[in-house]
């Protein structure tokens, strides 16, 4: 067989079969796809390749999908901390986006975070904010994958001044990246809280002829409940019921307040479910119940959520911080082992976007999409188990290589396709205008 890329690795943990591990085996690429896994003599004596990769002391895993971000909020980083959400955003956020966010803002917060996630081991994002064709043109020139929200919401902004002007907008750069290879769109109305009944109901029309997923936040905290009580007379998730949203495609973030039969009501639809651990527990907004959702049958995946409420995009960080949240709000240490927490980071957020048939796992004639981790570290030795030490030890200065449909987008730690230097450089300036 012939190959453009091959890559050897003393582990290899494909995702599918769960909590299979693959020592001393090799991994070909043809045309940015997977052509097969075997063990590595047999890949040296079969396989002719543009390319070989020796990783003789790592684990080359799926690309991490970090399944909801803010990726131009990196700007706002440590802007405002140890608020409540709703002062947070209303107080700070909201403030902020209102006197500084543009297009040049857009650009310079998503490279700062394609750069940061890069070098984390994330090979795919879905992404919520403004002026999203900047977010997607800026992804698809540095060759991450994404998801990127057709964000829409009451008020205006910057980029649209009314629910139908954001649609509007949203739907022309959707006929714009028609067949894409690396980038796609979503639906992504704000909020229950922000979004009125007129939108939504035209965004469940719109997402079903387009069979394009719904990416909202929902049930993320106390307040959002009782608000939805006082205004509409019911809990968000059954008012979103009554309009048609509470479906396959609907990709719920956060997800803290719920009742038994609210989870019984998401698995019987099929949502999908995105949990975000450090931002919960940063805006101290509740506790997703994992282990009831998955008992359930609901999938889950992770996201970080944007940097100016976690304060990193740190996938790594997440899938350790959802396995010891997990295990501690269910009272069960056996709750989301580790090859459950790097599913859930990996094909879980693949399938929340629709794409688990293409990405999330490592399986012929899936995208390349692929991370490794260096487990040499005295923080990841002795070396049991490699799941073990990814979820529960590794460090995501650990990635040292990353690629997207077989291109190198990182290779032992140095970026080949962004200007590191220049980002930073780029970021500087903007904290001196933000505050000077």
């Amino acid at each position: 067989m012939e190959a453009d890329l091959l890559i050897h690795a003393r582990w290899i943990l494909p995702v599918e079969p769960r909590g299979r591990t693959l020592e001393h085996h090799a991994l070909a690429v043809t045309d940015g796809r997977i052509l097969a896994l075997l063990p590595s003599h047999e890949a040296r004596a079969q396989i002719t390749a543009a390319e070989v990769v020796e990783l003789p002391d790592h684990a080359l895993i799926p690309g991490l999908v970090n399944a909801h971000t803010h990726t131009p909020m990196t700007l706002f980083r440590g802007l405002a901390d140890d608020l409540p959400l709703m002062t947070w955003l209303q107080e700070h956020i909201w403030p902020a986006e209102q006197r500084w966010v543009g297009p040049e803002f857009v650009a310079a917060g998503t490279r700062l975070a394609l750069v940061e996630m890069i070098r984390s081991g994330t090979t795919c994002f879905n992404d919520m904010y403004f002026f999203p064709e900047v977010t997607a043109d800026v992804a698809r020139r540095a060759g991450l994958r994404a998801a990127v929200g057709l964000i829409v919401i009451d008020f205006p902004s910057a980029w649209a001044g009314s629910a139908d002007e954001y649609l509007e907008r949203g739907l022309a750069l959707h006929d714009r990246l028609k067949g894409d290879g690396l980038v796609r769109v979503l639906f992504a109305p704000h909020a229950p809280y922000s979004v009125s009944d007129a939108p939504l109901r035209r965004i469940r029309t719109l997402a079903a002829e387009l069979d394009l997923p719904v990416h909202m936040h929902v049930h993320e905290t106390e307040q959002e409940i009782e608000q939805s009580l006082s205004t509409h007379g019911r809990r968000p998730l059954a008012r979103l019921d009554t309009l048609g949203l509470v479906a396959p495609d609907l990709v719920a973030v956060h997800m803290t307040q719920l009742t038994d039969g609210e989870i019984e009501q998401a698995a019987r639809a099929g949502v999908q479910v995105v949990h975000c651990p450090q931002s919960n527990l940063k805006l101290a907004s509740g506790f997703c119940p994992v282990a009831k959702l998955l008992e359930a049958g609901v999938n889950v995946a992770l996201g970080t959520d944007g940097a100016a409420s976690n304060n990193d995009l740190d996938m790594l960080a997440e899938m350790q911080t959802a396995a010891l949240l997990a295990k501690g709000v269910a009272g069960d240490p056996a709750t989301l082992p580790a090859p459950l927490a790097l599913e859930a980071a990996t094909l879980g957020g693949a399938r929340a976007l629709g794409l688990g048939e293409e990405i999330g796992s490592l399986l012929p004639g899936k995208w390349a999409d692929l991370a490794a981790i260096d487990l040499t570290a005295p923080e990841t030795r002795p070396l049991y188990d490699p799941f073990s030490q990814i979820v529960y030890a590794a460090g995501r200065e650990q990635v040292t290589h990353l690629w997207v449909a077989g291109r190198a987008l990182m290779r032992d730690r140095r970026l080949l396709t962004l200007d590191e230097t220049a980002v930073l450089s780029e970021a500087e300036q903007w904290r001196t205008r933000i505050r000077p």
